[in-house]
């Protein structure tokens, strides 16, 4: 049995104003009541423009939530027009960002080299990076669906210390399954996780291989996540559209009855 804390965090993308934000999290927070939440760490990560709302819900409320961001600049200050460094985040209390996401990959033509010198700017701000890695349906039809993700992994970790390593977090998320209603069967998820882990085991041991927790991410819900957290190599889940309901997402959290 892992030690491994179970780690569900909600990305809620591009949606919620702040007044949405803070009635989500508010709810959110209620719904949790009913969770035993020393057996599973709920995360929010609400676009920027949210993070502050966030924090003072959850700090007023003492809610068992903790927060980060969906993306990071690479830089720590300058001129980088539109970009949020990593100590603006942490000074937000924000704990975890997103790094890699397929959508940040697809949309904005983020590669290794970026996802990799993000990875390391949220190292340096004292935040936990949540690598997401994952491939397109062509990659899995054509049977290069490992082989693909690990080269995202291994990009995007290339270069950080063992210390880090032990507590980054991986999201394997499919890009076929993202938003589609379509999901991964459990032994898919388990195929990719498991090497996820037997990479980080070649690259940096045992004692990190077991430390990190990888999620599984694209169109979990409710109904499927017990399936999903039955094996043995997925941690958590990164969670899209249902953490943008309060009750699904503590359900999602609240898995374990």
């Amino acid at each position: 049995m892992s030690n491994r804390k179970p780690l569900m965090a909600g990305n809620w993308k591009m949606n919620l104003d702040w007044k949405q934000g803070l009635a989500l999290v508010e709810e959110l927070g209620e719904q949790l009541a009913s969770v035993d939440t020393s057996k599973v760490e709920t995360v929010v990560l609400p676009p920027f423009v949210d993070i502050r709302t966030v924090q003072t819900a959850v700090e007023a409320g003492k809610l068992p939530i903790a927060y980060g961001a969906q993306d990071i600049s690479a830089h720590e200050s300058g001129a980088y027009t539109g970009e949020v460094s990593g100590s603006m985040l942490a000074a937000l209390g924000a704990t975890y960002v997103t790094v890699g996401h397929s959508e940040r990959r697809q949309y904005h033509g983020e590669d290794e080299q970026v996802t990799g010198a993000k990875v390391k700017a949220a190292f340096a701000a004292g935040l936990v990076p949540i690598l997401c890695v994952g491939e397109p349906l062509e990659e899995r039809q054509a049977g290069r669906h490992v082989e693909y993700t690990l080269a995202q992994l291994e990009g995007g970790i290339e270069g950080i210390s063992a210390e880090q390593a032990k507590s980054i977090v991986i999201a394997y998320e499919p890009v076929w399954a993202i938003g589609t209603g379509e999901v991964a069967t459990p032994d898919d998820a388990q195929e990719v996780c498991k090497a996820i882990r037997d990479s980080l085991r070649r690259l940096h041991g045992d004692e990190v291989a077991e430390a990190v927790r990888v999620l599984y991410g694209g169109s979990v819900k409710s109904s499927n996540v017990g399936e999903l957290m039955d094996k043995a190599d997925v941690d958590g889940a990164l969670v899209g559209g249902a953490s943008l309901k309060a009750e699904e997402f503590a359900r999602i959290a609240g898995y374990q009855g």
